[in-house]
């Protein structure tokens, strides 16, 4: 019975082998995908940095036509004066969600990737099959070898992006704490004008 059990599992073991590597293969045009809107959002940043600045001098109920690209969270509350401090956060762990699901990802698929191999390499060594031991290991490390590598590659974007983002939400905090006053104050000031508009 425990034979019949190991046996199942070693060929569902061998089934795994390929949707893992397609996998890793997809997560690395991911990387690179990254990488590249990663680079691209850096530029972004450094020629809009005068319009963020003039949104933190300004304030955000103003509504005006700014260009935040590269800055999402000042993007968001520019746009939704009214947005909290927790859609915020939310906005920002969704931003970063994709590349940091990445990293963890991909060494665990390297890893699968690297084990499967490793029992018919461990046969072939049995056998004495040297050319079977070769094969075997090389399509183990070089699974692993790409896993670290893209997980490399998202954990510096991600990284850096959390980064961007705290500063922008730091920057951003006063501005929301600020919006109910404003919008109180017009209120009573309207009220104010009503009143004596009646009188």
């Amino acid at each position: 019975m425990i034979a019949q059990i190991e046996q199942l599992m070693y060929q569902l073991s061998d089934l795994f082998m390929a949707p893992v590597l397609a996998l890793i293969a997809v997560l690395f045009i991911y990387s690179l995908f990254a990488s590249g809107q990663f680079f691209s959002q850096s530029l972004q940043r450094k020629r809009q940095y005068s319009s963020f600045v003039t949104l933190i001098n300004t304030g955000i109920g103003n509504k005006q036509p700014l260009t935040l690209t590269g800055y999402p969270l000042a993007t968001l509350a520019n746009e939704y004066t009214t947005i909290s401090q927790e859609q915020l956060d939310v906005a920002a762990l969704k931003e970063l969600e994709g590349v940091r699901n990445v990293s963890r990802l991909a060494p665990m698929l390297g890893l699968i990737a690297t084990m499967i191999p490793m029992g018919p390499a461990l046969k072939s060594l049995a056998d004495g099959n040297i050319q079977g031991i070769s094969e075997n290991l090389i399509v183990a490390f070089s699974a692993v070898i790409f896993g670290l590598v893209i997980a490399s590659i998202t954990f510096w974007i991600a990284s850096v992006k959390k980064r961007w983002l705290a500063e922008e939400l730091v920057a951003l905090l006063p501005l929301l704490n600020n919006t109910p006053k404003i919008a109180k104050s017009q209120a009573e000031v309207h009220a104010v004008e009503t009143n004596h508009a009646a009188a």
